[in-house]
């Protein structure tokens, strides 16, 4: 698992991400920015306001100026790398676009964001029409919002925030959450095999809704067996497990495993530092199975294997992290916190390791 996009759209609408303000939206609304679907097109399809896009479209410029639209993370964190999709804007995309950051307090409001102290992510760059223009992002701080802007107008299909969630620890006081979650920091670190389904969407938020959300392996033809890895949002001690095979009826695993292991103390690469949470359990389609736990180890990393193959919507494992984990990661979040935001809460606002917890 290498490159930026192959971590979360942390604007993605179904981790809560939206569109709050915009100057414009004449041709097509802003919301589409952080529609999770890819951007679909169809020629000769016309509204009240001409050809219909998927995208965000302002209308033509005839007085100086650029447009602009504001879009709340769903899932704060740290921001690794834009991608300003262009797709099916040919004639009408803008040649330029820049993205900036704010990281505030609570839930601000329209004004209340125009006024933020925003700090540059991607300075003024040429864009590509019907294309995906990627941009990598250095900066190390927590944010709750970026601003698109294009100069001077025109459409753009989706902007994908991919980076790494820091969620806020005051949402967990005592230290009781799901640790795979991905809203949490929970991520997917390595597979198998994908052929039908992303495993990320294992620990995405809700329900699956279809087969189509899950994790779901090709079939095997050896006599092998396929896993999924999990960086958990925080060191913990899972108290129960999830495994969710819910609309997989002719395809579900017949039977799974789950082991853990401290990276802290342990190298991933030795099959012996594995400790097992849930022993091999057989499993039946279209279920939500839920099997408590006694007594595990505390755990940074989990590996799930499926025998022998198939698929599975979503993992959840609750737990619980330890009071000085819990105590180490606050200290971390404020430190993440971009100096404007920083001030607010009291913290010194320094740089942070590049992860949520290392």
């Amino acid at each position: 698992m290498s490159g930026f996009t192959e971590l979360p759209d942390l604007a993605a609408r179904s981790l809560g991400g939206g569109v709050v303000a915009a100057n414009d939206e004449f041709f097509a609304a802003r919301d589409n920015l952080v529609t999770d679907e890819p951007p679909g097109f169809a020629a000769g399809t016309f509204g009240a306001k001409g050809q219909v896009y998927d995208g965000w479209e302002t209308r033509r410029r005839r007085e100086p100026g650029h447009d602009w639209a504001i879009l709340r993370l769903g899932a704060p964190g740290i921001v690794s790398g834009v991608v300003v999709d262009t797709a099916h804007f040919v004639g009408n995309y803008p040649p330029y676009a820049s993205v900036e950051a704010c990281g505030l307090a609570g839930y601000p409001d329209p004004a209340e964001l125009v006024d933020a102290d925003w700090v540059s992510l991607v300075p003024r760059a040429a864009l590509r029409g019907d294309g995906r223009n990627l941009f990598e992002v250095g900066d190390p701080h927590r944010y709750t919002h970026v601003r698109l802007r294009i100069y001077p107008d025109g459409g753009v299909a989706r902007l994908r925030v991919h980076g790494v969630v820091v969620p806020d620890p005051a949402l967990f006081p005592d230290g009781q959450l799901d640790l795979a979650a991905l809203e949490h920091g929970g991520l997917v670190v390595g597979c198998s095999d994908m052929f039908y389904g992303a495993p990320r969407q294992l620990i995405a938020p809700g329900l699956a809704r279809t087969m189509g959300e899950g994790w779901e392996t090709a079939r095997r033809r050896d006599d092998g067996n396929d896993w999924v890895r999990v960086r958990l949002a925080a060191p913990g001690q899972i108290r129960q497990v999830e495994l969710d095979t819910s609309h997989f009826k002719g395809n579900a695993p017949a039977a799974a495993t789950l082991r853990g292991i401290d990276t802290r103390v342990a190298d991933p690469a030795d099959e012996a530092a594995w400790f097992e949470i849930l022993p091999r359990t057989r499993l039946q389609p279209d279920t939500r199975h839920r099997f408590p736990v006694d007594a595990a180890p505390t755990a940074t990393e989990v590996r799930l294997d499926v025998f022998p193959d198939g698929g599975m919507a979503r993992l959840r494992l609750p737990g619980r992290i330890a009071p000085v984990d819990l105590d180490r990661l606050r200290r971390r979040w404020s430190e993440s916190l971009p100096p404007a935001h920083a001030r607010q809460v009291g913290s010194a606002g320094t740089r942070p390791a590049r992860a949520w917890w290392p």
